[in-house]
């Protein structure tokens, strides 16, 4: 069996993600997922999820080391509770190998903050559900706009919350519908698909959070689509679309005073 002939697994799919196939696999895998659509958006939720959490561990792997970290003051506390010989040969060891073991330990991103995790997780779940659902001309929602009420009725109940899809008619979207969207630890979001008079697709995903986090505006970018994410009340919030970020400020300030004027 020919390389072009072999099924394209599941490894190869994250491998085809992670950007660690060669290149000859790797236009295989592409010509696959074009006359694959289903696989295609799997692999696209699959990119968001990487990216969001590359997103939330960046700053912090860019910070320095704390000083108590430093790895030649962790040798010279050991090297101080040494006597004799040891103390000689463990400095010529920390000589030695002070360059490169250093390269090693600085290159460890520190523990990313709770909030940090959150707003990671909220912007993988926005991205990857505004790709699968948004795009799709057929089925993006289960419930339709003209079943607002039962909408409203039927997340508030399943996320334990009152849930109420935004008014975003001032901005030029209309609501299309919602759906009922799973959380990676078996919870419950709501998912609003909204167009405009061209066409264009917005969502706007809300998520249940930790009542004790708070998030100011982040926004984040993948090729045309942008995102514009918060978390506030118990609510993580995130809008996305192919609209420029002004467009999304603009209508997360709209939520965030519906929010605000509903309690």
């Amino acid at each position: 069996m020919t390389a072009a002939e072999r099924p394209i697994s599941e490894d190869e799919l994250h491998a085809y993600v992670d950007e660690r196939l060669d290149r000859v696999r790797r236009q295989e895998v592409e010509h696959y997922l074009d006359a694959q659509p289903e696989q295609a958006r799997r692999v696209a939720a699959y990119r968001a999820q990487r990216d969001g959490l590359r997103a939330a561990l960046a700053s912090r792997a860019a910070e320095p080391v704390p000083p108590e970290l430093n790895l030649s003051r962790l040798l010279e506390a050991r090297l101080r509770q040494r006597h004799g010989w040891w103390r000689l040969a463990a400095s010529v060891i920390l000589c030695l190998c002070l360059g490169g073991a250093a390269g090693w330990y600085l290159g460890l991103p520190a523990q990313p903050t709770r909030t940090e995790v959150a707003v990671a997780l909220l912007q993988q779940q926005a991205m990857a559900s505004h790709t699968v659902y948004a795009s799709d001309k057929r089925h993006p929602i289960e419930v339709v706009a003209a079943e607002k009420d039962h909408l409203t009725q039927w997340l508030s109940n399943r996320l334990h919350r009152s849930i109420v899809p935004p008014d975003l008619s001032s901005t030029g979207y209309r609501l299309l519908g919602g759906r009922l969207l799973a959380t990676e630890h078996g919870g419950a979001a709501a998912l609003f698909v909204y167009d405009d008079a061209q066409g264009n697709r917005l969502s706007v995903l809300m998520r249940p959070m930790a009542p004790e986090l708070h998030a100011t505006r982040s926004d984040y970018s993948q090729g045309t689509t942008n995102a514009c994410m918060w978390i506030v009340k118990g609510i993580g919030f995130a809008v996305v679309g192919a609209a420029p970020d002004r467009t999304l400020d603009q209508i997360a300030d709209q939520i965030s005073r519906q929010v605000t004027e509903a309690g």
